[in-house]
């Protein structure tokens, strides 16, 4: 490929671990450098907006000498090599050899698609148990470019939303440095080789459904043993066939509601294909469902994580798969998997997930089912009272809000605040139930009104005792507040 054919992949590809998309120059470029060095390397393109579309931008010689500049005063010192590429600037960073690097604004890391400052306790641990070649990054030396299937990369490029019909192999795990001189990671293997397994003995996903709460009688199972993308679509139709639903009609549009919300179900899948040890030989990922709640067994435990860390910071065993699973839309960004499992549990009315971590990291769902007794899954016929509450509460504040709160909050909040909130502060309600981090900038874009509206209807919120600010206006959280309290003045 040509230097212009690489550029135009790159940007088609859009943003990812490797690659970083700015508009026009600014001196901030330096915490993307250093957290390119503390990463993966990766590569700055000038020129390129958030949406793929090209602004363009020239590399003088007064423009070079800056990014020198910029790139020299970090600590230690960060080694860059700027291209002009038709009209966009990329500055080329290489993974760097005296990790952590620095800049004036802190220590950085690259997630995903994005630039994240990194606190001291997540610096300690990303570091204290670095590994100089990653089993994700090791070349494997038994596969050959006549392995890769042609139509997974086909698969992986419809699912990444990227707008290319024929690319050959060599080109597309290159530029996803899944490939580097012609040899091919164990990464790319596990995506995109046809057989997986012929050269990673240990790439298989087991799902099992048991007769009862132990791991004797099983009725049902599947040995999934192919790509990455492959076992996560297997889990996922896995678990819809063996949990219960209920359908709701609204219209003339049927929604299935299934008993534990498959947004957490999916959230955990992937995590669990994220963050697996492949270099444990003779294991599989293990998906168990059990009468009374679902496993997801991972095989390693996370590098330098304790169990009281797991929410708070993000430690990523397989960088290189965690991109690979951003790219096509099946994680959020910023590592931020476990609080949504929780907040979605929370959202159905159901206990958070617990977990487990041995040799192996599980993380253990409840099902909501008669009969769990001891288990600490509550039973089937509350979530039955719930619907009934959320219908009522649908009657008070509006039939999307008493979706959002009806389980949550209940009949009387639904009596009592349904009089006295005006649209807007339901609508506050609503996006603060889905997300107690949100702030007043973003309340604003959302409803499309001025931050001081948003304001005048979060005072009217904490006056009628329906909301309430917990911790600080930088760092804290908002709680709505059910029971006899809301709606009172």
């Amino acid at each position: 490929m040509t230097e212009k054919e690489k550029l135009n992949l790159l940007v088609r590809e859009g943003e990812g671990l490797t690659v970083e998309f700015k508009e026009r120059f600014t001196a901030r470029i330096d915490e993307d450098m250093v957290a390119f060095a503390n990463t993966k390397g990766g590569v700055i393109l000038l020129g390129v907006r958030d949406n793929r579309t090209i602004a363009g931008e020239e590399l003088t010689n007064d423009l070079k000498a800056r990014i020198n500049s910029i790139a020299k005063n970090c600590t230690p010192p960060v080694q860059v090599k700027l291209k002009q590429i038709q009209n966009i600037i990329a500055i080329e960073v290489p993974q760097g050899d005296e990790k952590p690097y620095a800049c004036g604004s802190g220590y950085f890391r690259r997630l995903d698609g994005t630039t994240q400052k990194m606190s001291n306790h997540e610096l300690r641990t990303m570091f204290q148990e670095h590994e100089t070649t990653p089993f994700e990054e090791k070349v494997n030396k038994d596969v050959s470019w006549d392995d890769i299937s042609k139509d997974k990369i086909q698969d992986f490029l419809k699912e990444a939303n990227v707008g290319i019909k024929r690319i050959a192999p060599r080109d597309l795990l290159t530029s996803l440095s899944l490939a580097h001189d012609d040899k091919i990671s164990n990464a790319g293997v596990l995506f995109f080789a046809k057989e997986p397994r012929k050269f990673i003995l240990q790439s298989q996903m087991t799902l099992i459904a048991f007769k009862g709460k132990d791991r004797v009688h099983i009725y049902d199972r599947q040995d999934v043993q192919d790509d990455l993308l492959t076992q996560f679509n297997s889990a996922v139709m896995f678990l819809m066939k063996h949990l219960n639903r209920r359908s709701e009609i609204k219209g003339v549009n049927r929604k299935d509601i299934y008993e534990i919300p498959f947004e957490a179900l999916r959230e955990a899948i992937a995590n669990a294909i994220i963050h697996r040890d492949y270099s444990i030989r003779g294991t599989s990922l293990m998906v168990e469902v059990y009468d009374d709640r679902v496993e997801i067994v991972n095989p390693g435990i996370f590098p330098g994580a304790k169990k009281s860390d797991f929410s708070k910071i993000s430690v990523r065993r397989n960088e290189r798969i965690a991109d690979m699973f951003f790219r096509m839309d099946k994680v959020e960004r910023a590592g931020t998997g476990i609080r949504r499992m929780k907040e979605a549990m929370a959202l159905a009315g159901l206990i958070a997930p617990g977990i487990r971590q041995t040799g192996f990291y599980t993380i253990i769902f409840k099902r909501p089912v008669e009969g769990v007794g001891e288990s600490g899954a509550e039973d089937f016929t509350l979530k039955t009272t719930e619907k009934k509450l959320g219908e009522k509460l649908g009657e008070k504040l509006g039939e999307k809000l008493g979706e959002k709160l009806g389980e949550k909050l209940g009949e009387k909040l639904g009596e009592k605040l349904g009089e006295k909130l005006g649209e807007n502060e339901m609508k506050i309600l609503e996006i603060i139930i889905q997300n107690k981090f949100v702030t007043i900038p973003e309340l604003s874009k959302s409803l499309k009104i001025s931050t001081t509206s948003i304001e005048n209807n979060l005072s009217k919120l904490k006056k009628k005792k329906a909301l309430k600010r917990i911790g600080p206006d930088k760092g804290g959280h908002w709680e709505v507040i059910p029971g006899e309290q809301a709606g009172q003045r």
